[in-house]
Formats: structure tokens, C-alpha cells, sequence
């Protein structure tokens, strides 16, 4: 290919020139004094082919040196991240975010037509609005519900974990605790998961990360309603130090009427209740496992009816305990002295007294 750095014909008009690459939270990593080296025309894109500038760098301590594997047109042209090449807004496999939005991929994947693609596409690019995806993407609609209850909201920096020491499996590793690679058993071989391909998960196809992804969004549990209907509060946990009763009252007035928010800083979550019986329905089924404000994902549940939480004690029944009554003396009188014990020279009156009354 004319645009291919190891042709014999070389096009450096529509190579690929960057000061800064286009990275997803994980791969940047934890560490905001992060260094990288630069190298222009470093290597050949792995989807078009095009030489661009590789940005190479360590995420934090204990982590491998990562790398661009894609050139930033093909970065745009997705929504992904230029090393693990998921959706940078959902976190997401490329074919799990077009299912959820039914996206059909228009790239070729045939070497003839690749190259007019990528300068047309590099040339849109430039012309249009640099903050919303390119093409059908960028028109998308709302979120789905599989992407509201896939999506990962925080940073997964254990995929940022050095590769295993082929030698330490083996038996031959002399480095000890200075080697750089990990000391651990490789996973089984026929596990989908062990098979990944760069060019399936750019395009879409045959990725067993989204198929797991996929299969476990089609077992995942319902929020079923509790039978009593006047049960009208909803648990909402995982708050955090974030969120506040205004963005709950913000974000759950849309269902209905409110009746009242209560918080419970203690142990981090909240009580909402709505004045009618399908409101909270309603609130309940668009919430549950999807709920995500200021960047926390929300636990949704049911409250407990007024009946289930007011268990009604039996006669002499005491902190759980079946108490035996004493000979002789009215009854309840022992269950008083039991809520209220006397001790000292006192610790008897109570039982003379009963005594007289006899």
C-alpha cells in the first residue's frame, strides 16, 4: 500500500503526525506525573496501515509499558481508546456498543478501498465537530439498557498488570522478585478469553470479551415489585460522599411525585418514597443496575413494608428470649424489673412492693 511505511512508494503527506494520544482512563493510569516517549512515524497502524506517531509509556508502579496500536483516525473513526481499543465513553467492547445501538460497520476491511476510506475520512474529520463521534455514531440515540447496566464507571487498572514469565513457567526463572513479569499460572488454554484478536475487536466480530459481556447482561437479575402495594420507598445505596439529596430529588422527580427523600450518611444510602404506587414502579424498573450519578453506580432496591419490618413479640418474650414468669407475683411485673434492674440495697423494693399488694 502507497501510505504503508515499508512500501517502495512513499506518501508522507497523509501520514500521521500527534502531539498527545487519544486514551482511555485505565491505560493512561493512576499516576499524574506520567511520562512518554515519543516517536514520529514509529509504526505501521494495525488497521490501516498508515505509519503514525507511537506514544509508549508505564501506567504506575508495577505495571507494564503500554503503547498506541492504532493510529488516531482509526481511534476517531470508532469512539476508542488508541491501546485497548474499547469505547472511550462506556468502557465497552466496540461490538457489545454496536449491538446495544444497532450500528452497522460501513469500513472496508479489504485493502483495495482502506486507503481512499482513511483520507476520506481523515479529511471529515478535520471539518467537523472534534467533540461528537464520527458518523452514525455521533447520531446515535440515548443510551440502551445494556449499555446503562455494562458500563464501567471507574478505572480497571489490573488490565494494566505485566504479562506472565514464560521462564517461571517453566521452572527456569532466575530473577526472583526483581523479574518484571508476573510469577503466576497462565490461564487454560481453550478459554475463549486466551484468544483475543486486535483487528475482531476494532471491527466488531468474533470478540469473546463482548460475547461474555453479552451473555452475562442476558442472565442478569430483574427488580421484581413486592406484593404489598403500599409499599411506595425505594433503597438507593453506594451513595458515597458525592451524591446529595438533590441530585436524587433532581434525578428521581421525573418518575413522579416525591413525598420524601430521606439520607443516611451512616452507612451511605437513602430512602425515597413517592406518593403513588406506580411511580416508584416506574423508578424502579428505569434505575435498577443503570443508575449512575457523579460517576457512582447506584444500588436500587425495594423498601420493606410496614409489616415486615414491626415483627409483634409474643407474651413474655424479652430481646428474643422466652422469660418465665415468677410464682406469686402480678403479671408483667418481671418484665418491668427486667427493662429497668435495681441494684444496691434498692434491688429488691420492687418485689416487696408486689408482695404488699397481695
Amino acid at each position: 500500500m502507497a501510505l504503508s511505511k515499508s512500501a517502495n512508494t512513499y506518501n508522507r503527506q497523509n501520514w500521521e503526525e500527534a502531539d498527545f494520544p487519544i486514551l482511555c482512563q485505565t491505560c493512561l493510569g493512576d499516576n499524574p506525573y506520567i511520562r512518554m516517549t515519543k516517536e514520529k512515524y514509529g509504526k505501521e497502524c494495525k488497521i490501516c496501515v498508515r505509519p503514525f506517531t507511537v506514544f509508549r509509556w508505564c501506567p504506575g508502579k508495577g505495571a507494564r509499558f503500554k503503547k498506541t496500536e492504532v493510529c488516531q483516525t482509526c481511534s476517531k473513526l470508532k469512539n476508542i481508546c488508541q491501546t485497548c481499543l474499547l469505547d472511550l465513553e462506556y468502557g465497552l467492547p466496540v461490538q457489545v456498543r454496536d449491538a446495544a445501538l444497532k450500528l452497522q460497520d460501513s469500513m472496508p476491511k479489504s485493502d483495495v478501498n482502506k486507503e481512499f476510506f482513511a483520507q476520506n475520512a481523515e479529511r471529515d474529520l478535520a471539518n467537523s465537530d472534534s467533540s461528537l463521534a464520527y458518523g452514525a455514531l455521533g447520531k446515535s440515540q440515548s443510551p440502551s439498557d445494556m449499555l446503562l447496566k455494562l458500563a464501567r464507571t471507574t478505572p480497571y487498572y489490573k488490565r494494566n498488570r505485566p504479562h506472565i514469565c514464560s521462564f517461571w513457567v517453566k521452572g527456569e526463572c532466575k530473577r526472583g522478585e526483581e523479574c518484571p513479569y508476573r510469577h503466576e499460572k497462565p490461564t487454560d488454554p481453550d478459554d475463549p478469553l486466551a484468544d483475543q484478536n486486535i483487528k475482531d475487536r476494532f471491527y466488531g466480530v468474533n470478540d469473546p470479551v463482548a460475547d461474555k459481556l453479552i451473555k452475562r447482561y442476558a442472565t442478569m437479575p430483574k427488580l421484581e415489585p413486592p406484593e404489598d402495594k403500599s409499599v411506595t420507598t425505594l433503597y438507593v445505596g453506594n451513595l458515597g460522599d458525592k451524591v446529595t439529596e438533590k441530585d436524587l430529588r433532581d434525578h428521581f422527580y421525573q418518575f413522579g411525585e416525591i413525598r420524601s427523600v430521606t439520607m443516611v450518611s451512616r452507612q451511605q444510602c437513602a430512602f425515597v418514597q413517592f406518593t403513588k404506587r406506580e411511580s416508584s414502579e416506574a423508578a424502579a424498573e428505569s434505575t435498577f443496575n443503570k443508575l449512575i450519578i457523579n460517576g457512582r453506580r447506584l444500588t436500587i432496591k425495594w423498601g420493606k413494608s410496614q409489616g415486615q419490618q414491626l415483627v409483634p413479640r409474643q407474651e413474655g418474650e424479652m430481646g428474643g428470649q422466652m422469660l418465665e414468669p415468677v410464682p406469686g407475683l402480678p403479671g408483667g411485673t418481671y418484665t418491668d424489673f427486667d427493662q429497668h434492674p435495681r441494684t444496691g440495697p434498692d434491688r429488691h423494693r420492687d418485689f416487696t412492693q408486689s408482695s404488699s399488694i397481695l
